[in-house]
């Protein structure tokens, strides 16, 4: 494990891979420097204030930084299997320490999906990848079944997929069917990363006029890109003139 800072931004690689696992704007370590972790904070388009949100991956801590600064109404714990990554993540991308909104906890994300109580998770934010590829184990019928069971009633759920990988096609259509369907899809601007996002119900406003609103609500609450994301949805995804069909 390395990290290597360029042009203002610290960039976290795990073994011998170029890869990018993480980036922090030294600048401003809160800011998502990272297309695809911004496009999975679109999951706050459809629930804008969850008070639980489980992050299986750690990474750089990308992501649990921007919850524990930007979302403060919200409890976050993180799961990373390597000590490696969260001894990085603490000693040099601006990790915070644990508090009554953050928690660490090494082990392992499927086995820490499982045991969850169902319907307790607002939002699950799922980035499991190993040097290589996505780990295939939190890729699994069960894994995204137990995804599924974890949400609370209008919970959301966004996995990273990489759909330029062999295995994806098998990946998504096991997270389909774990969620019957409620599924959209999100390309990232980056070639490569697929946003999946899975739904514990079917119930919200998907009209387009209601989407592209909260989006300009949201946009200058969290500087993210909120309106090229519904738009982005709308490409990718059955729609009719009024609304997404989900």
């Amino acid at each position: 494990m390395r990290y290597r800072d360029e042009a203002g931004v610290r960039r976290l690689y795990l073994g011998g891979s170029e890869t990018i696992q993480s980036a922090m704007r030294l600048a401003d370590p809160v800011r998502l420097e990272l297309a695809y972790t911004r496009a999975m904070l679109c999951s706050l388009l459809f629930r804008p204030d969850p008070k639980r949100a489980l992050l299986l991956g750690l990474g750089g801590g990308s992501l649990a930084k921007y919850i524990h600064h930007r979302l403060p109404g919200c409890r976050l714990e993180a799961v990373e299997a390597n000590p490696d990554v969260i001894a990085v993540a603490r000693a040099h991308f601006a990790l915070p320490a644990d508090d009554d909104r953050l928690t660490v906890t090494l082990g392992d994300a499927a086995a820490c999906l499982a045991g969850s109580i169902a319907g307790a998770v607002d939002l699950l934010l799922v980035d499991v990848y190993d040097e290589r590829r996505q780990v295939a184990s939190c890729a699994t019928a069960d894994f995204f079944a137990a995804a599924a069971t974890a949400l609370s009633r209008d919970g959301v759920c966004a996995v990273n997929f990489w759909s330029n990988a062999p295995e994806y096609p098998v990946y998504r259509d096991r997270f389909l069917d774990a969620f019957s369907g409620r599924v959209l899809l999100l390309p990232v601007a980056r070639p490569g990363n697929m946003i999946a996002f899975g739904f514990a119900t079917a119930d919200g406003d998907w009209r387009w006029q209601q989407l592209r609103d909260r989006a300009r609500r949201l946009e200058p609450v969290h500087g993210l890109e909120f309106g090229t994301f519904v738009e982005a949805l709308r490409q990718a995804n059955p729609y009719s003139e009024n609304r997404l069909l989900i």
